[in-house]
C-alpha cells in the first residue's frame, strides 16, 4: 500500500509516494537516494543503519518509515559538510579510523548523539554509548580515540 509520504531529512522536506510500512533504511536508501544508513544485519544489532530521530540514535532497518513521519531524521551526511565537517568527522579522518567504513555511519551517528548530550564524556561511558555496535576490522581503539579528540574538539 502506498501513500504520500513527507520527511525531514538532513534539514529537507521530501514528498514522495510510498509504503508506510516500509523500514525507514530502505526508504532512505531507495526512495532518496542516500547511501548512509546502511544495511548491515537488518536486525538492529550491528548499527551499520543508525541515524537521528529527533537527536535520539535509532536503528533504522527495524523502523517503519511511518514512525518518522514529523520526525528530524539525520543521517551522517546531515552532521556536517565537506566545508564544514562535524568534529567527529574530522577526528576520524586525524585518527585514520575507517578501514572498510562500513561500521562508521553508526559510530559516528551514536557518538555524535553522545557528545551532544556530554561533551566531557569519560572512557567508560563512550564504551557503554558504542558497545552495541559493530566493527569487523577491529578499529574500536581508534574509535575510542576519535570520539575522545572530537570531545576536546567541542569544548575547546
Amino acid at each position: 500500500m502506498t501513500e504520500q509520504i513527507t520527511l525531514s531529512v538532513n534539514g529537507h522536506e521530501h514528498t514522495f509516494a510510498g509504503d508506510p510500512d516500509k523500514p525507514l533504511l530502505y526508504t532512505l536508501r531507495d526512495e532518496l537516494g542516500l547511501n548512509n544508513p546502511r544495511f548491515g544485519c537488518g536486525l538492529a544489532q550491528c548499527g551499520a543503519c543508525t541515524v537521528h530521530l529527533d537527536g535520539q540514535p535509532t536503528r533504522s532497518c527495524v523502523l517503519p518509515t511511518s514512525a518518522a513521519k514529523g520526525k528530524a531524521i539525520t543521517t551522517a551526511n546531515g552532521l556536517g559538510t565537506p566545508e564544514h565537517p562535524h568534529p567527529l568527522q574530522t577526528a576520524y579522518v586525524e585518527e585514520q579510523v575507517p578501514q572498510c567504513g562500513y561500521c562508521s555511519n553508526g559510530f559516528l551517528m551514536t557518538a555524535a548523539a553522545l557528545l551532544k548530550a556530554n561533551r566531557h564524556p569519560t572512557d567508560a561511558q563512550i564504551r557503554e554509548a558504542l558497545s552495541g555496535l559493530k566493527c569487523r576490522c577491529g578499529t574500536h581503539m581508534s574509535i575510542l580515540r576519535a570520539v575522545k579528540r572530537a570531545a576536546a574538539a567541542m569544548r575547546a
